[in-house]
C-alpha cells in the first residue's frame, strides 16, 4: 500500500487536519541517508512533518524545513511541495546515542540549543522564511510552537516513528490539527482530553490503519468531510543542470584550482546521493567563462 495523506475539514468548520502514513517514504530516505536507528527516528519525524505541512501548500507552491541544534545529528533538512513530493537529509546519520528510559533520545541527539526555520515559496518576490528557538528538540512540539507564535495557529501535531528489531522502519506518519478562527475552546478542550488517551500515532499505523481510519480514531468519529489525498513519495529535483548552476556560483580561483587536479571532481546530492562527475577541462572551461564574464 502507497503511502498517502488526506485533508479533512470537520462539518462545523471548526477544525481542519491532515492525516499521513508515511512509512516507505521515511523507509526509503533513511535507506539513502545510512542512518543509525536514534538518526532514523529524528529523520522520520521531520519528513513526516513536510509532508504534513505540505497539505497546506497549493499549486506550485513549496516548503522546507531545517532544524539546526548543538547535538551530534547537527542538522535536518525536508522539502516537500504541494503534489507529496518529499525529499530530506541529515548532516551526521550516525549519532550513536543509546536509548533514555526505553526511548529513542531524539532530543539529545538533535541538541536542546537550536532553531527551527520554516521558509515558503508561495510564488512572491522572495521566499517567506521563520524561525523559532527549539522548545524540546522532540520536533513535533517545536513545529506545534512555530504555529503558535509566528503564525499564531493553536496546532497540535503527532509525530511517530518505530523501528523494527532489525532497527529498520516498521512504521511511520502522524497527523496535523489546527483550530480554524473563532473554533469554539470546548471544542479543543474536548479534543485535547481525547487525544491524550490515544495509543502512539506509530502504534496505529503498525496495526495497519489508513489516514481515513486515523482520522476516525484522532478525531474520535466525528463528522469530517474528505478534501483531499495525495500519494506521498520520495523524488530528488537534483540534474546534472543543477550542479553546473551551482559550479558556475564557486569563485573563479577555486574552479582553477580545481580544474589543475589529475582527477575529475565529484560532487554528490545530499538528498538521493547521486554522484556528479567532472572532468578538469569541464572545470575550466566553467572558469574561463566566468573570466570573461
Amino acid at each position: 500500500m502507497s503511502d498517502q495523506l488526506i485533508r479533512v475539514l470537520s462539518h462545523d468548520k471548526q477544525i481542519r487536519a491532515s492525516f499521513a502514513v508515511t512509512t516507505e517514504l521515511t523507509k526509503e530516505i533513511c535507506l539513502l541517508q545510512q542512518t543509525d536507528p536514534t538518526a532514523s527516528v529524528a529523520l522520520g519525524r521531520l519528513t513526516t512533518a513536510a509532508a504534513l505541512m505540505g497539505s497546506l501548500l497549493k499549486g506550485d507552491q513549496r516548503l522546507g524545513l531545517t532544524i539546526e541544534g548543538n547535538g551530534p545529528l547537527k542538522k535536518l533538512q525536508a522539502e516537500t511541495d504541494a503534489h507529496g513530493v518529499v525529499r530530506a537529509t541529515i548532516k551526521v546519520p550516525q549519532c550513536h546515542l543509546p536509548p533514555v528510559d526505553g526511548h529513542f533520545d531524539v532530543s539529545g541527539a538533535i541538541g536542546k540549543a537550536g532553531f527551527l526555520h520554516v521558509t515558503k515559496d508561495l510564488g512572491m518576490k522572495e521566499p517567506y522564511q521563520g524561525m523559532v528557538q527549539l522548545v524540546t528538540s522532540e520536533i513535533g512540539e517545536d513545529i506545534a510552537h512555530y504555529f503558535s507564535t509566528s503564525e499564531q495557529t493553536p496546532t497540535s501535531i503527532a509525530l511517530g516513528v518505530l523501528l523494527d528489531r532489525s532497527a529498520h522502519i516498521a512504521a511511520s506518519g502522524g497527523y496535523f490539527i489546527q483550530a480554524m478562527p473563532d473554533c469554539d475552546e470546548k471544542v479543543l478542550a474536548s479534543l485535547d482530553s481525547h487525544l491524550a488517551n490515544l495509543p502512539p500515532i506509530s502504534s496505529l499505523i503498525r496495526e495497519g490503519l489508513s489516514p481515513i481510519e486515523l482520522a476516525q480514531q484522532v478525531l474520535n468519529d466525528s463528522h469530517f468531510k474528505l478534501q483531499d489525498t495525495v500519494d506521498l513519495e520520495f523524488k530528488c529535483n537534483c540534474s546534472r543542470r543543477h550542479v553546473l548552476s551551482m559550479l558556475a556560483g564557486f569563485p573563479g580561483e577555486e574552479l582553477e584550482a580545481l580544474s589543475q587536479r589529475e582527477e575529475d571532481t565529484e560532487i554528490t546530492c545530499e538528498y538521493c546521493k547521486t554522484n556528479y562527475r567532472f572532468t578538469p577541462a569541464e572545470l575550466s572551461h566553467i572558469a574561463q567563462g566566468k573570466n570573461s564574464a
